[in-house]
């Protein structure tokens, strides 16, 4: 039902709840007097404005990939790249890029600030509406702005935080930049709020992967925890989503890519961004013809790897024709129906997943490796590579010892890029890694990058990566010109 009915009604609840045309990103308002007086009345109100949120969302959803992949080096510019595209991948980064545009986020953040603060006056004006409920929508306009705030704060480090609406006029105000650490506090306090108010399930397959549930609420903490290096913590989030039994690997089996990338919501997924044939993905356009980006002609060689015997029929399930078309280096996992046959344009809805099980056991993984509990490092990144039919040169020649702990992440931040590769996720760990223990590790990015930074432009590339304020993008341009209270991030000034 979640999945049917998801964007029914969505035009009028943000005509209703978010803005007038305008340009400040903090100017997201309807006219005065609208949100209290006319929307916040009933319940049937309040679960319109919640699936306002998720169709908010859907329209990041490219962010969500170019800013966890484009830096990094499983993806490179394809034949109708922009210059803005091309300069992000060379490192030759500008105020002026439009990547570093962040109005829908702030956007869709401000329809959450709404919900929270607007959300709680309807249960006393209808009473139809329970306080289990009430709990239930805040926390998934707690989880979604926290989860927006995250990808903000890693992108960008310090930004705005704003935690109340703007509604009206009187609202209106220009604000500085908080710390990534306030950032990732605040953070966490919304997800521990959110935890206590969120289900566990709401009745329907696509509702339970499609909504923010307790498990959602769980995976979002241990990404938080894991790059803020509480490992303690991250273990207990990890652990209460492996502990509830309601989540489990897909079999390697022919039905593995179906089951995760075509049909969705498996017993995989914990929360997916849900879209049909009613609401497309963009991820046709920008993984086939007319072609934005597409995977480096080795990166089968570099990450996955060939069987030298058989290799049509020995293989990494996760690699050739899963991830990536060897024919043409196409991204493949959001264009693909079977290993021969692409979607087409009207039937490209393949989910975004922000969490699986899989990355559960790798985040779960890691923060063993930096806690003394190396063998459950082996033992977790094991189940991974025994399901994918990983192939042994794809892991280090010799075993990392269990109390090798920089061989260990090597060893995990390798599988997480077989297993996640292009779910927005490699540039943030290649990011989270090396800046782990005060950059101590430095040398991942350089290697990483190297590979696929054009020749032209390596030397100076490589030069601003040894600068860690250069890890972070800059603040769109016009956002400076429209908010004087915005300081551009250190290394753009």
């Amino acid at each position: 039902m979640f999945k049917r009915n998801i964007y029914k009604a969505i035009l009028i609840t943000i005509m209703t709840v978010s803005a007038t045309s305008c340009n400040k990103y903090l100017e997201l308002r309807p006219q005065d007097g609208i949100t209290r007086d006319k929307f916040w009345q009933t319940k049937e109100q309040l679960s319109s404005a919640i699936v306002a949120l998720y169709n908010a969302m859907g329209s990041t959803t490219s962010q969500f990939f170019i800013w966890g992949e484009l830096r990094g080096d499983m993806v490179i510019p394809g034949l109708n790249a922009s210059q803005d595209d091309i300069n992000m991948v060379a490192d030759n980064i500008l105020p002026t890029n439009s990547i570093t545009n962040w109005n829908n986020f702030y956007r869709a953040i401000n329809l959450c600030n709404n919900v929270l603060d607007f959300g709680p006056g309807v249960i006393e004006r209808d009473n139809t509406l329970s306080r289990e409920q009430l709990n239930v929508y805040l926390s998934e306009a707690l989880t979604i702005r926290a989860l927006l705030y995250f990808y903000l704060a890693r992108t960008f480090s310090d930004v705005p935080l704003k935690l109340t609406s703007t509604s009206s006029d009187s609202d209106l105000g220009q604000i500085s930049k908080s710390s990534q650490a306030e950032i990732l506090n605040q953070i966490v306090s919304d997800l521990n709020k959110a935890e206590g108010y969120a289900t566990v399930n709401f009745g329907t397959v696509a509702s339970d992967k499609g909504r923010v549930t307790k498990y959602a609420v769980n995976a979002l903490q241990a990404d938080v925890y894991l790059w803020m290096e509480k490992y303690a913590d991250c273990i207990t989030a990890c652990d209460k989503i492996i502990n509830s039994n309601r989540y489990a690997l897909v079999a390697g089996d022919a039905g593995w890519f179906n089951a995760l990338y075509v049909q969705g919501n498996s017993a995989e997924g914990i929360f997916e961004l849900q879209f049909d044939n009613q609401f497309l993905n963009p991820f046709y356009t920008m993984f086939n013809l007319p072609l934005r980006y597409k995977a480096p002609a080795d990166v089968i060689d570099n990450f996955w790897g060939l069987d030298d015997v058989d290799p049509i029929n020995v293989k990494d399930i996760r690699g050739v024709d899963a991830s990536v078309r060897q024919s043409d280096q196409y991204i493949y996992k959001y264009l693909g129906l079977s290993p021969t046959t692409v979607r087409s344009t009207d039937n490209s809805y393949a989910h975004w997943i922000f969490y699986r099980y899989a990355d559960i056991l790798l985040m779960k993984a890691e923060a063993c490796a930096n806690s003394g509990r190396g063998q459950e490092t082996v033992n977790l990144v094991a189940q991974i590579r025994t399901r994918a039919k990983a192939l042994p040169k794809s892991a280090p020649v010799t075993p990392p010892a269990v109390t090798d702990v920089n061989g260990l992440n090597d060893y995990v931040l390798q599988e997480r890029a077989l297993e996640l590769a292009y779910e927005g996720k490699r540039w943030f760990d290649l990011l989270r890694h090396a800046k782990r223990n005060n950059y101590a590790r430095l040398e991942i990015l350089l290697s990483a990058l190297s590979r696929v930074i054009p020749a032209d432009a390596q030397q100076s590339a490589l030069n601003k990566l040894r600068d860690k304020n250069n890890h972070y993008l800059p603040i769109y341009q016009n956002e400076i010109q429209l908010n004087p209270n915005l300081v551009q991030n250190p290394f753009y000034r």
